[in-house]
């Protein structure tokens, strides 16, 4: 029913605020460009920059995680759990004595998000902040939320508040197509999690679904951690793709880009290779997911977990995990018909930042505004905050950016949703906050971060994801953005790739990261070739 679930130079100047937005709060870029080239744009300079110490207030009022003053040291995790639970709460007593109505789905919608606003943001702290203390106070609040969701989903007096409207025809027909919806999907919740068993075998559905929500939290966890092996194990000509550290070899990352298939197995295999204490959780895992489909009527635990989605029933993979990563590679390089070396200095991730904000602009008439954080707002100095604005609607949300490798940081490209978007009740729009999270390389002295095709298709992929979520704009948070069937959250994003590969597209933003010039040559080996774009 609820939500539960990453240098010295020329001074830069912020862009120009659109009037409709200007009095809404004071941006500034806060940084210096590099000496190589001064003619980014603020967005473009913002990411092609080390941050400077003096970037971060450190001397004003800490703020506390995202905004939130609650936040600002761990301790604060448990401030923020106790009151969701309190309004829950009352909540839930607000919607048993509610008459049949409209209003039970506001209600519904207000306890999800209560529950959502510190179960999203906890879990995303919890594998992504670099102190132990604020993942272990984050993890400890996903657990209690999530115990929570689960006791709210098997709630008979709460199931039968809606039940009661969704039985009721002519109401049913008097609710807007989105309320009735929103309505129908929370039914939905009430139905896999198992309100129609008796109250033992609810419990039992309880106990596992939180089972379930540890396990996945510790294998997840532990599948982060680099593994080791003896130097002699490996083939000698592919030790230098790796770390060494004595006589072992650290295998880090899936090293799915690399040319050599025996790399990229070697990288697979042992990367991912299970412990003895990894292979129990899992299994474990996979018991209990099955247990819990079979518990509520499902054959499987994926026929559970894919149902109301696209796809609908299990599909059959077919490819090696470890190849389509590489060969999506080897189609682009065929098609582009030229050496990564040579087009990857056009591509810094300033220019590609600067490409997404020209191609937003002319699709939607959406502008990106690098926004300076507050003291203690962000989790590492090196994450940028922007600003999403519209020509006409104004403000939209805000887009943190962890982009850059880091000590313990999952090696994962993914998005978060970290408060949803929501019409509130006295009228106003809760602006959604989301985090993309990447693991591009730093940048070095001589050169800001360089992409390789491979890295700016993700790029583009996952700020798919954050539009989504910034213009899904509806009446309620459990609808908005992402929060959707897991398939079709992906067309958004999938979409964006188009444009990363596409010539017409591509030509408007890549030029050479020191002199700025473009590279008509090599960009003309891109699919389409064509000369312009025109939108």
């Amino acid at each position: 029913m609820l939500c539960v679930g990453r240098l010295g130079g020329f001074g830069a100047r912020a862009a120009a605020l659109p009037p409709r937005w200007a009095g809404q709060g004071s941006l500034q870029a806060g940084i210096r460009a590099r000496r190589v080239s001064t003619s980014w744009s603020p967005v473009g300079a913002a990411f092609n920059v080390k941050p400077q110490g003096s970037r971060l207030d450190l001397f004003g009022e800490r703020r506390g995680l995202f905004g939130v003053p609650e936040l600002s040291a761990p301790e604060g995790f448990h401030i923020a759990q106790e009151e969701a639970l309190r309004k829950t709460e009352l909540l839930v007593d607000r919607a048993c004595s509610t008459p049949p109505g409209p209003q039970i789905v506001l209600i519904f919608d207000e306890l999800s998000d209560s529950l959502c606003r510190v179960a999203d943001l906890a879990d995303f702290v919890k594998i992504a902040h670099p102190e132990p203390a604020f993942r272990e106070a984050a993890e400890e609040a996903c657990r209690s939320i999530g115990t929570m969701v689960e006791k709210l989903n098997t709630n008979v007096d709460l199931y039968q508040s809606l039940q009661k409207l969704l039985a009721d025809k002519k109401l049913v027909d008097s609710l807007d197509p989105e309320t009735r919806r929103v309505a129908e999907l929370f039914m939905f919740d009430f139905e896999i999690s198992g309100i129609h068993l008796d109250k033992e075998k609810r419990k039992r559905a309880v106990d596992l679904n939180v089972k379930i929500l540890d396990l996945s939290s510790t294998f997840l966890m532990g599948t982060n951690f680099p593994n080791k092996i003896e130097k002699h194990l490996l083939p000698e000509h592919i030790r230098h793709n790796f770390t060494s550290a004595g006589d072992h070899i650290i295998i880090d990352g899936l090293h799915a880009e690399a040319p050599d298939d025996l790399v990229r197995e070697a990288a697979y295999k042992i990367f991912l290779y299970p412990n003895a204490g990894q292979l129990k959780c899992l299994e474990e895992l996979l018991s209990s997911r099955d247990l819990l489909a079979k518990l509520v009527g499902y054959s499987t635990f994926s026929h559970r977990a894919l149902q109301g989605t696209i796809a609908k029933n299990p599909g059959k993979p077919e490819v090696m995990p470890w190849d389509p990563p590489y060969y999506s590679g080897v189609i682009r390089a065929e098609r582009y018909n030229i050496e990564p070396s040579l087009y990857c200095p056009f591509f810094s991730l300033g220019a590609c930042m600067e490409g997404l904000n020209i191609l937003l602009n002319r699709l939607l008439g959406i502008s990106l505004y690098a926004e300076q954080p507050a003291k203690g707002e962000v989790w590492s100095e090196d994450v940028r905050k922007l600003a999403v604005v519209h020509e006409s609607e104004g403000l939209l949300g805000y887009i943190y950016c962890d982009f850059f490798q880091r000590a313990d940081k999952p090696h994962q490209d993914c998005h978060f949703t970290i408060r949803g978007g929501r019409l509130k009740e006295d009228g106003a729009y809760q602006l959604p906050v989301v985090v993309l999270m990447l693991n591009l390389p730093r940048s070095s002295r001589s050169s800001p971060t360089l992409l390789t095709p491979g890295m700016m298709e993700n790029l583009f992929h996952e700020m798919g994801h954050a539009m989504h979520s910034m213009l899904g704009r509806t009446r309620y948070q459990h609808v908005t953005g992402t929060r959707c069937p897991t398939d079709f959250a992906e067309v958004p994003s999938i979409l964006m790739e188009y444009f990363a590969n596409d010539y017409r597209v591509v030509n408007q933003f890549a030029r050479h990261y020191q002199t700025g010039q473009v590279g008509t040559v090599i960009l003309s080996q891109w699919p389409l070739g064509c000369d312009s774009w025109r939108l």
